[in-house]
Order: C-alpha cells, then sequence, then structure tokens
C-alpha cells in the first residue's frame, strides 16, 4: 500500500471511523483542543495546556485497575507475606506501558475500536469470541466491584443494599449526562479520591527503606513448601494489572475523545501519569497491610478488604480503617464505570451501533442499555441473599488469566499489520519486548488454568508447566529470529509522513496474509482457549453444587 504525504492544513479523512460523534474538537475535562487548531505547540504554557486537555484515557484505565480485585489482591499480599512480592509491581511496569501503548497507537490512527479491528482482520469466530468472552468476563468483573462496596459500606456502617442501589445510580447517571466532558470530570475526580492511599500509609507508616529493598530484590517468601501458593498469588498480581477490558477500553476511549496521531506524545505522558499512580498505590497498599498485620494474629490469616481495614484501625486508629473503606468504595465504582464502558464500546463496535459519551440516550440507545444492563445485573447478583460471591471473584480471576493471552496476541498481530498500521507498526525491539510478555502471560495462564482444576498442584509441575511452556518459548522465537532475518527490502518500515497518516476504511484494506505457522498457532490458541474455558467452567460448577 502506498502512503501518500498529506497537507497539514487539510484535516485528514477519518473514513474507518464507525461513529461520526468521534469526529471534532477534544472536549475533555480539563481543557479543549478545536479540530482545526494547528498551531504548534512552542513553550511550557502551550504543551502543559494540551497536555491537560488530552489527559484522561491512560489515568482512568490505570487507575480503575487499581479496583476492588486490586485491593484484594494487593492486600493479600501484604498481609500475608509482608512486603517480600513488592518486586513484581516493578516488573509490571515495562509490560503496562507496552500493552497500553499499543492499544493508544491503534486507536488514534484507526479510529476504530479493539473488537471491530478483530472481526475484520481475524475473522468472525475471533470476533464473536472477543466480544463474548469480553462481556462475560465484565460482568463477572462489574460483580466484584459490588462486593468492594458492600465490604466498604459495611466497615462504615452503611446499610448494604442502600450503598449497592445508589453505587449502581451514581455508576449509570454519570454515563446518562449525554456529555464526554461531563463524565470524564467525574471519571478524574474520582481518580484523584485514589491519593486517599497516601495518608493511610503516612499515618501505618512502614519501613521505607524495607519497601525499597523489596521493590529491586526478587524474593519469593515461604520457602519451597508455599512455592506453589506465592506463584499464584503472583499470578493474581499479574493478572489484576494487566486485564483484557484495559485493551478494548483504552483504544475506544481515546477514540471518543477524538485524539489523533497529533496528540501520541501527550497521551504517552497521559498513560505514564497513569502507570504510577496505579504502581505507587499498589505499593503503598502492600506496604502500609503488611505494617499493620506484622507481628500479629493476623499475619499470614488474609480474609477480604474489610478485614484489612479493621487491621489498619486497630494499628494506627479508626481514621486509618475509614480512609481506607472511603478508598476502597472509590475504587470500586471507577472500576465499575471502565469495566462496564469497554463492554459497551466493544458491543457497539461489532453490531456497528453508535457508541459514544458524546451522544445523548436517545442518540445511542444500543450503547446505553448496554451499560446500564451490565451494571444492573452486577448489582442485583450481589443483593441476592445465598449468591456465591465467593465463587464468582475466584471465577473472575481464572478466566481472566485463561483470556488475556488471547488479547495479548491478537493486539501484537494488529500491531503488525502494515494495513492497519501503516508507518506505526511495531518495531523489531518492541516485538520483541512484547513477543516475551506474550510468552510469560501464555505461561501464567496455563499455569493458573492448571491450578485452578487440580487444587493440591505441587511446586514441581507448577516448575515443569513454566520450563515446557520456556523452550516453546525459546523455539518460536529461534523461528521468527530466523525468518526475519531472510526477510526481503518491503518487510522494513517507511516511517515517512507518518503523523498525517490514518488507516484508511476497513472494507479497503486487503485480506491479511495467512501463513502455514498462522494457522497452526491460532488453531492451537483457539483449541487452548476452548479447553480450558470448558474445564474452568465445570470445575466452577462442581464446586458450586458442592456448596
Amino acid at each position: 500500500m502506498t502512503n501518500v504525504m498529506l497537507d497539514p492544513e487539510v484535516p485528514t479523512p477519518r473514513a474507518a471511523v464507525l461513529d461520526d460523534a468521534h469526529l471534532g474538537d477534544i472536549k475533555g475535562a480539563l481543557g479543549t483542543i478545536r479540530l482545526d487548531d494547528d498551531t504548534p505547540r512552542h513553550g511550557l504554557s502551550a504543551r502543559l495546556r494540551t497536555l491537560l486537555a488530552v489527559i484522561g484515557p491512560g489515568l482512568i484505565v490505570m487507575v480503575g485497575d487499581n479496583d476492588a480485585g486490586a485491593f484484594a489482591t494487593y492486600g493479600q499480599a501484604g498481609q500475608n507475606y509482608g512486603t517480600h512480592l513488592l518486586w513484581t509491581l516493578l516488573l509490571l511496569v515495562p509490560v503496562l506501558y507496552v500493552n497500553q501503548e499499543m492499544v493508544l497507537r491503534l486507536g488514534a490512527v484507526t479510529g476504530v475500536g479493539h473488537a471491530r479491528l478483530i472481526l475484520e482482520r481475524f475473522g468472525r469466530f475471533w470476533g464473536a469470541f472477543s466480544v463474548i468472552d469480553l462481556l462475560l468476563l465484565n460482568a463477572l468483573t462489574l460483580v466484584t466491584e459490588f462486593i468492594g462496596i458492600t465490604l466498604a459500606a459495611g466497615y462504615l456502617g452503611l446499610p448494604k443494599a442502600l450503598a449497592v442501589v445508589l453505587a449502581a445510580a451514581v455508576i449509570i447517571a454519570s454515563a446518562f449526562t449525554g456529555s464526554f466532558r461531563r463524565f470524564e470530570r467525574i471519571a478524574i475526580a474520582l481518580c484523584a479520591g485514589s491519593l486517599l492511599l497516601v495518608p493511610v500509609y503516612f499515618l501505618i507508616h512502614p519501613s521505607a527503606t524495607r519497601m525499597a529493598r523489596d521493590l529491586v530484590v526478587p524474593n519469593l517468601p515461604g520457602g519451597a513448601g508455599q512455592l506453589s501458593t506465592v506463584m499464584l498469588l503472583i499470578i493474581g498480581i499479574v493478572g489484576t494489572t494487566v486485564a483484557p477490558w484495559q485493551l478494548f477500553f483504552q483504544q475506544s476511549y481515546v477514540i471518543d475523545k477524538r485524539i489523533t496521531p497529533r496528540f501520541m506524545a501527550y497521551e504517552k505522558v497521559d498513560l505514564w501519569i497513569g502507570i504510577v499512580v496505579v504502581v505507587v498505590g499498589a505499593a503503598a497498599m502492600t506496604g502500609f497491610t503488611a505494617a499493620a498485620f506484622a507481628g500479629t494474629d493476623g499475619f499470614g490469616q488474609f480474609t477480604d478488604a474489610a478485614g484489612i481495614a479493621h487491621g489498619l484501625a486497630a494499628k494506627a486508629g479508626e481514621l486509618a480503617g475509614v480512609l481506607f473503606a472511603i478508598a476502597l468504595l472509590d475504587a470500586s465504582i471507577i472500576g465499575a464505570f471502565a469495566v462496564s464502558l469497554s463492554t459497551a464500546y466493544a458491543v457497539g463496535d461489532v453490531l456497528g451501533v453508535k457508541h459514544s459519551l458524546h451522544r445523548g440516550v436517545g442518540g445511542a440507545k444500543g450503547f446505553y442499555a448496554v451499560y446500564a444492563g451490565l451494571v444492573t445485573v452486577a448489582a442485583t447478583i450481589v443483593l441476592i441473599p445465598g449468591s456465591p460471591l465467593g465463587l464468582l471473584t475466584e471465577g473472575v480471576q481464572t478466566l481472566a488469566g485463561v483470556l488475556l493471552p488471547s488479547a495479548s496476541v491478537f493486539l501484537l498481530l494488529l500491531c503488525n499489520d502494515k494495513d492497519v498500521l501503516g508507518p506505526w507498526v511495531n518495531g523489531p525491539r518492541t516485538n520483541a519486548f512484547t513477543a516475551a510478555v506474550v510468552g510469560v502471560l501464555v505461561t501464567l495462564s496455563v499455569v493458573l488454568t492448571a491450578a485452578v482444576l487440580f487444587p493440591d498442584i505441587s511446586a514441581d509441575t507448577i516448575l515443569t508447566v513454566m520450563a515446557v511452556c520456556g523452550v516453546l518459548g525459546v523455539s518460536a522465537a529461534g523461528y521468527s529470529f530466523v525468518r526475519r532475518r531472510t526477510g526481503t527490502e518491503k518487510d522494513r518500515i517507511d516511517r515517512t509522513g507518518r503523523e498525517n497518516w490514518r488507516m484508511p476504511p476497513l472494507e479497503t484494506l486487503a485480506r491479511p496474509t495467512v501463513s502455514t505457522a498462522y494457522r497452526i498457532g491460532m488453531g492451537a490458541l483457539r483449541g487452548y482457549l476452548l479447553v480450558a474455558m470448558v474445564l474452568v467452567v465445570v470445575k466452577i460448577v462442581q464446586v458450586a453444587l458442592n456448596h
């Protein structure tokens, strides 16, 4: 495909965009950029104003990731193992950035959501699979957000049913304003609420020296006898920090905010701000929970987030517990925002219906119906007496672990599709790092699936599974290296004029070339996903019946 240099004075056509509400001025929570504003950004003041207008997608997706499930996972790490697992957070920083930078690039360059790209470039099976699994997983994730709301309300002495109903009303009403800017202002205000973890940290004052050491020195606490338990918790930390819904949410939110490649650098800064906030929050939670329970009978006896609040209160007074509970409530609501929106965006993308926060309810009925329906169903499940909430939480973690590798594989393939990204495709270094990340995620997914199916799995079995996956990964990397070395001149990436390059309409793109290796790989992925999901569902049903 030939790339043509466009006159920067002429707006680039965005025929690939499915919803015309995605065209126009950037109307962010903290500023506006007109569509025809092509003024060069010189000077700190002009760049800061631009950043304030652009900021939002990266911050919201990252803070939304520190949701109710994250509070439980980081709290469990701190209460059961002190600060010994802090090093996992540092390792996740480049993973978070590379994954989210790729979907940011896809959104700004293509103007088409993640689910739609999967449908058009990989076929109906994978398009339907991506939406159905996202719908199922996000519905279960929303249940965990409302579980977090009930735990926070219970600690604060509020009626749980009333708290769930009010929270659901706030979550739905905030999106139903018909104004992208109003929604984003509410979301960013909730992001600011996550800073309540900072005073909790200083009330508990854990050892900064010990936290700094454990952040950079890898350690597996408990010895060989607890290796399998620790490994599963590490997988839980990865699963709660790198979730499939994040990919769908940020790509569609970038499009809905009308961000183009021209503002890519500012959006990357927004993403880095979000990553810093999420990692600092996770480290703070792990650190102050470890300090609160160190030397007490509660150490190693994690129950839930409410138990952490009580432990904090016992250590530093009631204020610490109250602030933590409010932060948990805040995190659950913003997590529900992001998870619901990611699903509504994906369904709108695949079905081709109007889907934008710039539209009122009357202008995008299907989009808002999916959003409100998910929230209502999740809230109702939590309010049903006797609901197996603990089992649902376990199901979320397991399904996320099973599905994450497939999401990462599609992301990597899309970012190497020259018809889709043109001069914005991945370079060799990004591909090498991302391929390694995908290999690790696949390995963790296999281990997690095996652990759910066989609860008594031994440390030796886990290490064997990891070794086999490692050998397969090295073999695949070697094949890819040899193939790249024998590549032709046409495989080289031409970055000329990329700031004005946009993806042409999807229907004009040539179908992707399918190699034998691609067919084998995708067939293996499909087989693994189907078998793993069936086995996990059967296992969950068996546990439910036994209960």
